[in-house]
């Protein structure tokens, strides 16, 4: 009998993305939901909809990730972020599930000069890191759930800074993109790939499952302003420019971490993941965007 795996959040872009590497990969039964097939706020929705379907892995994607909005929408964020997250870490117990939760660099202050470790101290600075950081000690009370803490996500699906730049771009003649927050960029197909390989050596061998956090974005290090001449360089545009600001420049309702770099050296020993740097993922998704004519 295949195994199954549950992905909940699955219209978003990671969600997007596991969705389209499925259909090549018939090694497992996929159940697809997002918020209109279960509710995850709602525990009795989630423990009866495990109930029925009991499955063998749970790739949680959902969350609320409008980072400026969660300042003054605190309570939705915390319900989809934190409260929902201990929903399903509880329904994960009752079957046995593995517990997958993808959180966020967005619960260090940025204050570190080098790259982040699983085991260094959190300190969000946003409301919506904390929401984050909370649904991460949710899921921790689970002793199967393995924790990746991804930064800077893109895809060739939904809304993202990648297509806004190639919109942007093919408006303007110029745009001003903050130049003083560096991290990395992390293609939404290459964590799909990570999760997956690991669900593969799970399988292989439960005893190869690790719970905890770990850190997954693509290698490599740029700042926001450099990742936007990559995509206006990787995708033709000689006409418009783009002009480096300050973060007190351009002013927003939620701080940002200054220098939020994910250390990979974990996941890469415990689980053997691949991870390609972030300017050959974003030369794979332009090139895509580019067959899809966005």
């Amino acid at each position: 009998m295949d195994m199954k795996i549950l992905v909940t959040g699955a219209e978003g872009q990671l969600g997007s993305e596991i969705q389209k590497i499925s259909a090549k990969n018939h090694s497992f039964q996929y159940i697809f939901t997002d918020y209109a097939e279960l509710d995850i706020t709602d525990i009795n929705s989630v423990k009866k909809f495990f109930a029925l379907q009991r499955p063998d892995f749970l790739i949680n994607c959902a969350a609320y990730t409008a980072v400026d909005k969660a300042e003054s929408d605190y309570e939705k964020a915390l319900l989809i972020n934190a409260d929902a997250v201990a929903n399903l870490a509880d329904a994960c117990k009752i079957c046995d599930t593995v517990f997958f939760h993808i959180s966020t660099d967005y619960v260090f202050d940025g204050k570190k000069p080098s790259a982040y470790f699983e085991n260094d101290q959190t300190n969000p600075v946003s409301a919506y890191g904390k929401t984050k950081l909370y649904g991460e000690q949710n899921a921790l009370k689970y002793h199967k759930s393995v924790i990746i803490r991804t930064s800077w996500l893109y895809s060739s699906f939904g809304n993202n800074f990648v297509k806004t730049m190639l919109r942007l771009g093919a408006e303007r003649q110029t745009v001003k993109v903050v130049a003083d927050q560096t991290g990395s960029p992390t293609y939404a197909e290459d964590l799909a790939n990570a999760i997956l390989k690991i669900t593969d050596k799970i399988v292989e061998n439960p005893a190869n499952l690790k719970s905890g956090i770990y850190h997954f974005s693509n290698e490599g290090q740029c700042s926001w302003c450099d990742f936007a001449k990559e995509i206006m360089m990787m995708s033709g545009n000689k006409n418009c420019r783009v002009e480096p600001v300050s973060t007190s420049e351009y002013p927003t309702p939620a701080q940002r971490p200054q220098y939020s770099l994910l250390n990979k050296e974990k996941i890469k020993v415990d689980y053997d993941v691949d991870v390609p740097h972030w300017k050959t993922g974003l030369q794979k998704c332009i090139n895509i965007l580019k067959q899809k004519n966005c």
